[in-house]
């Protein structure tokens, strides 16, 4: 009945300039006759009534034939199937579904093209990416055991260089993550742990130090790779900000309610109030941008897409000049 009313109503709206031309006609018909000095009421009625009649067998004849149109216009379908079954019989339906056809094969095919592209060219950045680690591998290798001050400064761009790279290879992969990951239970001690150990040399060089304080007990459901990469990202984003401080950097979990937190806090330079309400969106540096070269802006907007995609929750408090607090929100059952 729903369907039906909204049908007649786009109907009506369709055809109400014929109906109020043709009661116009009617009028001026029913003048002339009054003006002629023609007085039999009786057979201008029923003229009225006729010319009504006329136009409503009209109007049901133009509803029947177009009703599939009507209703395809009046409740927009979900899938192609459901416009294309439809049965059609007037020559305006027709006409409509067969430029609706050429219309669907045509972005069909554009978007066919430009899956194709995409797909060349998440090709093109993973094996750029793997082909880069190969000379990166070398000058760690070259550089082992190398103390001099000029080798721990390339030791260290090459770090830089491998973190980039790193993080372009999770961006590629951001698009196909359904396909990229795999839940299981992980130890989160374990977890911080090991990114912890990733990340020694730039503790060390920014004279800042990790102070894992998480239960070795604590368990939690995950995917390792991308919850390794989140931790990463708030951990650089937190020896950047804090560099030269001498502070430490505090990993820590507590359950909330129904929710075990993973908390990451930092003593550094903090975010201003007025940065803090865009820090997740994409290539947003803020004030903290400016006086950072290397801030790009993706890190926390790469830990807010993972979270949202894995179910978790990213939670972040600051306080410029005194530190900042990145919470991952775990949802238990």
């Amino acid at each position: 009945m729903g369907e039906w009313a909204g049908d007649m109503r786009l109907f009506i709206r369709d055809h109400l300039s014929l109906i109020i031309f043709n009661a116009i006609q009617l009028f001026f018909v029913l003048s002339i006759y009054w003006l002629d000095g023609y007085r039999n009421h009786l057979t201008a009625l029923y003229s009225v009534f006729f010319g009504f009649f006329l136009l409503t067998i009209y109007l049901f004849f133009r509803y029947i034939t177009n009703r599939s149109i009507y209703r395809r216009l009046s409740n927009p379908f979900h899938n192609w199937d459901e416009f294309v079954l439809t049965r059609n019989w007037s020559p305006l339906a027709k006409a409509i579904q067969t430029l609706l056809r050429a219309q669907y094969r045509f972005y069909q095919e554009k978007i066919r093209r430009y899956e194709s592209k995409q797909e060349q060219h998440l090709t093109f950045i993973n094996q750029w990416v793997h082909q880069m680690k190969t000379p990166l591998s070398v000058i760690h290798l070259t550089l082992k055991g190398k103390i001099d001050p000029i080798f721990e400064s390339i030791r260290e761009e090459a770090d830089r260089m491998e973190k980039g790279l790193e993080t372009i290879l999770y961006v590629s992969r951001l698009d196909v993550f359904e396909q990229d990951f795999h839940v299981e239970r992980i130890p989160l001690h374990s977890l911080v742990s090991r990114v912890i150990h990733d990340n020694k040399r730039s503790f060390i060089r920014n004279d800042v130090y990790p102070n894992n304080r998480i239960d070795e007990n604590i368990i939690v459901e995950s995917d390792a790779k991308w919850l390794s990469f989140m931790i990463g990202q708030i951990t650089i984003n937190a020896i950047r900000y804090s560099a030269g401080t001498g502070e430490k950097i505090e990993f820590s979990s507590y359950r909330r309610g129904k929710n075990l937190v993973l908390e990451v806090r930092d003593y550094g330079i903090g975010i201003p109030t007025r940065d803090q309400k865009r820090v997740f969106d994409p290539y947003f540096t803020g004030e903290n941008g400016r006086k950072y070269r290397e801030s790009t802006g993706m890190g926390l907007y790469l830990v807010k897409e993972v979270c949202n995609k894995l179910h978790h929750g990213v939670e972040l408090e600051s306080t410029a000049g005194k530190g900042t607090m990145v919470r991952i929100v775990f949802h238990l059952l």
